[in-house]
């Protein structure tokens, strides 16, 4: 079978996008190849088709515990067999879905990056054929990258156990971030393609406004269709979706700080058009693959070019106009001033943080490895009397630098343990039948219940009792008062992973010139966005490919200062062309002849052709008309 019968076989497409073709090509053909496609561009398609054509399992690094779910959702949901392994997951379930990976003739298996240094893992990969090792959001594996995670670095490793050729994917490198990722992957041979970042349909405007709600509300009004509203911090993401609302437009807010359900169900409602605009933190988009996003506003500025790019790319899918408006104005530039304050503490500060951590999780010296623990960031900044941000950026440095992992805001599923024997649980009096059903579920459909807390699905609990979920979670809650099960509720909290036992003072690894690399490198990339901002000659569309490596291009025409340009050009000619007309006439000429002249349709003069007469007048290049 051809890649283009599989293409049509299981999505349906007939013919390949843009470099879509090569990139799935050089894969078949077994080399290492590194694929920079704009957001939007189909980069899934890129290493799936390859993958059902070769025998054994890709394996697929992904960074987005929401997306992998969702693109293994929509592989089963096409006949494909596809599974994930992440954090969160009991030892259990870990297991089996490695055993399913190493015998069920499964084609992929999603896996965070924290995963790939597990024994558990690393056992089971050496018994796997794998086809390929994908790498998604591969620039979180470069220390010049925007979002560089430490476990990536891990993914070259796997290659020592398994040879198998890579396939890595972004939508947004620089060319010396693009080397770095082929450098660090180990690529066999440098191989690196990539389309044109040009989104012709795309224009992208650029506002410098006090009023900042004011143009916001007008673009809501004035541009039709869905629209994404991207802000900095949950606090303003629901103060703009609460003023959208009072000034009768339909919006809603999503941030990571929501619960999962109230994320899905207005994620949903967002796609099916019965919310109109979503205003947002960057948690909201990945994954996301609305063809008809009509704008895509940015109510703050960004710390960097590649995360505009991606999260403007949302916009016009669908190849239909659509716009990506920056709005900014002198405070936005002092807080991104600010912020280089905070993000970069001295690394006395950094390790202070690591030791409070582990003192406000209760956690000794020379213990922790391996432990799994909610953390409360709120109320630990409360104790110590901290600065979140400083705080926030510390905790981000010691995951930078392998010490653990941190998860913000992360689902955590509800758990069930079985505390009687098997032989004291028959003997157990159980009050209510429907107690007695769930408990008879649990057991058919879990293994492991009386050894240790098990992560259940409440949904499919629920259907298999015959009972709704809110109706589980209190008979789950009345069987822990009998002190029959340990029910251990869902949850929504940050969590971290230790890696190590805790470390004395002095002996935590924290390395001052990656420091000081990381924020000389945010420094180039702030300052890149602001250039951008503040930019008032030099195409929107040219300034971003030019950023990201692409150095031929033309401008895009469509952008505010194409606009602008075009509109100063037309205005010259108009001036140059009513002094020669007026001149032709002597001067002597009627209003009623130059609107025939000028006013004409498809003369392609200015449209305000008689303000610009009436300027000419008044500086006296041209007499009045009717003398």
């Amino acid at each position: 079978m051809e890649a283009i019968d599989v293409l049509e076989k299981y999505w349906g497409y007939t013919s390949f996008r843009k470099m879509q073709r090569e990139i799935v090509d050089a894969a078949l053909g077994g080399k290492d190849v590194l694929a920079i496609l704009p957001t939007g561009g189909g980069k899934s398609v890129c290493f799936q088709v390859p993958a059902l054509m070769k025998p054994g399992i890709a394996i697929v690094v992904t960074p987005l515990i929401a997306l992998m779910k969702d693109q293994v959702q929509n592989l089963n949901a096409r006949g494909i067999k596809a599974l994930a392994v992440y954090m969160g997951m009991s030892r259990r379930e870990i297991e089996l879905s490695l055993n399913n990976a190493l015998y069920g003739d499964f084609k992929f298996l999603y896996l965070s990056p924290e995963r790939l240094s597990t024994q558990m893992f690393r056992d089971y990969l050496k018994d796997m054929d794998v086809s390929y090792i994908v790498v998604d959001e591969a620039h979180c594996i470069s220390q010049w990258g925007y979002d560089f995670r430490p476990d990536y670095l891990k993914i070259a490793r796997i290659r020592q156990i398994c040879g198998a050729p890579v396939i890595a994917l972004t939508a947004t490198a620089t060319p010396a971030v693009a080397d770095d990722i082929m450098e660090k992957l180990e690529f066999r041979e440098k191989l690196l393609l990539k389309s044109g970042f040009e989104r012709p349909n795309l224009s992208y405007i650029v506002r410098n406004r006090e009023d900042k709600l004011g143009q916001l509300l007008n673009i809501c009004r004035s541009v039709p269709g869905t629209g994404i509203v991207y802000v900095r911090n949950r606090r303003k993401c629901e103060e703009l979706a609460s003023f959208l609302k009072g000034s009768g437009l339909q919006a809603s807010f999503y941030h990571a700080g929501l619960s999962y359900l109230t994320r899905t169900s207005r994620q949903e409602d967002w796609k099916s058009d019965k919310i109109r605009i979503m205003v947002c933190t960057n948690a909201f988009g990945m994954g996301i693959d609305k063809p008809d996003v009509r704008f895509v506003v940015h109510f703050d500025l960004p710390d960097c070019p590649e995360a505009y790019f991606q999260e403007a790319g949302r916009a016009g899918r669908d190849g239909q106009r659509a716009y990506a408006v920056l709005l900014w104005n002198s405070s936005d530039l002092r807080k991104l001033r600010q912020i280089a304050n905070v993000s970069f503490p001295d690394l006395d500060y950094i390790e202070d943080i690591y030791h409070k951590v582990h003192v406000f999780a209760g956690i000794p010296y020379d213990t922790g490895e391996g432990r799994q623990i909610k953390f409360d960031f709120i109320g630990f900044c409360r104790r110590f009397r901290l600065n979140a941000s400083s705080a926030y950026n510390a905790m981000k440095y010691i995951e930078r630098e392998g010490h653990w992992i941190f998860l913000e805001d992360t689902d955590i599923p509800t758990r069930v343990q079985i505390i009687p024997s098997r032989v004291e649980l028959y003997d157990a009096e159980i009050p209510d039948p429907a107690m007695q059903l769930v408990l008879e579920v649990l057991m058919r459909s879990y293994t492991g219940l009386f050894s240790y807390p098990v992560q259940i699905d409440e949904e499919y609990v629920a259907s298999r009792a015959g009972v709704r979920v809110p109706e589980l979670r209190q008979l789950l809650y009345r069987l822990s008062l009998e002190h029959i099960i340990r029910y251990v509720p869902a949850d929504h909290s940050s969590v971290i992973y230790l890696k190590e036992n805790r470390l004395h003072p002095k002996n935590v690894c924290l390395s001052p010139e990656r420091l000081e690399r990381l924020k000389s490198s945010w420094t180039a990339r702030t300052e890149a966005m602001k250039e951008y901002a503040t930019e008032d000659d030099t195409c929107r569309s040219r300034f971003l490919l030019k950023y990201f490596g692409q150095e031929e291009s033309k401008d895009c025409g469509t952008c505010d200062i194409c606009r602008r340009k075009a509109s100063d050009g037309r205005k010259t000619a108009t001036e140059q062309a009513l002094m020669a007309y007026i001149g032709q006439k002597d001067g002597k000429y009627r209003l009623e002849d130059i609107n025939m002249v000028f006013g004409a349709p498809g003369a392609g003069y200015a449209e305000d052709y008689l303000s610009i007469l009436r300027e000419l007048i008044d500086s006296g290049a041209v007499p009045p008309y009717g003398l």
